[in-house]
């Protein structure tokens, strides 16, 4: 019983002074998937959230929605479709895209408060802070209703912020004529992180971070700069999936972003290890030193 008090009261010290070096610093947290859909692990990371709020950080949440959108798009009779991973939105999909992100935005706001944290969605705010053109990767694909960021209008976030709240951000764009756009979820944290001038962005995914070995969750790789990531990018040793993320982590470190994060939504306090403790539990990226 007392050696767990002491374990405890020594966990407290370690993250004493990260606490003190993050107060009133934004951080920005990508929350996305399968810790979505699981409601154990989504407790476990609105109570991370919930401490980082409560010791006077500031939390800035943009969430996907991916498992919840195809499904309701099996509902209405859609087949769910994607080309090189990007969901094909055409302007009902959108529709169904739009509805499926702010059932999910009013939720996490609703959770939140019942924490006790003073949480606003902007899944109902007018004003359309993400700025967006219409993507096309090249002139034969149409992908629809998807947009690429071009600017971010911080003026209503921080008015949330500054209300000592926590902005919770739908990942929908507007275009130029006032057309909703659905956008990627980890580009909208980068952008956002870029523009707020974040301290920190955090990318919640499925696996434990950037691993040396793909297969072997035991290399994992705790810190790399923007020059040792691209070149993992180049061996082919970071692939897939993990090149978008590995991509959002470089957009956000060139503005004043200092660090970003890839971590294990899965595993339980993974927010607060990875923040609040020496080493962390996934992997971080900085610029490289002359980037500095």
């Amino acid at each position: 019983m007392v050696e767990e008090a002491i374990r405890k009261a020594d966990v407290l010290i370690e993250a004493l002074p990260y606490i003190r070096s993050f107060r009133n610093k934004i951080v920005v947290i990508k929350y996305g998937g399968s810790a979505m859909t699981d409601v154990d692990k989504r407790k476990i990371i609105l109570q991370d959230i919930e401490f980082m709020y409560s010791v006077r950080m500031r939390p800035v949440l943009v969430h996907g929605g991916g498992p919840f959108i195809s499904e309701k798009m099996r509902q209405a009779g859609y087949r769910p479709e994607f080309i090189d991973g990007i969901r094909v939105t055409d302007k009902k999909a959108m529709e169904i895209v739009a509805e499926a992100l702010t059932e999910i935005n009013t939720e996490l706001v609703h959770r939140l408060k019942r924490l006790g944290v003073s949480a606003k969605g902007t899944a109902k705010i007018d004003l359309p802070f993400i700025k967006v053109r219409k993507y096309k990767p090249n002139k034969k694909i149409d992908l629809g209703y998807v947009g690429k960021i071009v600017a971010i209008d911080t003026g209503p976030i921080k008015e949330i912020i500054n209300e000592h709240a926590i902005p919770v951000i739908v990942p929908i764009g507007v275009d130029e004529t006032g057309a909703l756009y659905n956008v990627n979820a980890d580009d909208a944290a980068s952008e956002v992180a870029y523009y707020l001038k974040a301290e920190k962005l955090v990318l919640l995914t499925d696996v434990k971070g950037i691993m040396r070995d793909p297969g072997d969750s035991e290399t994992l790789i705790s810190t790399l700069n923007t020059t040792e990531a691209e070149q993992l990018i180049a061996r082919k040793i970071i692939q897939q999936g993990m090149i978008p993320k590995v991509r959002a982590c470089f957009r956000a470190l060139e503005g004043e972003v200092r660090k970003t994060h890839i971590i294990d939504g899965r595993l339980l306090h993974s927010l607060l290890l990875e923040i609040f403790t020496d080493k962390g539990v996934g992997t971080e990226i900085v610029r490289t030193p002359e980037e500095k």
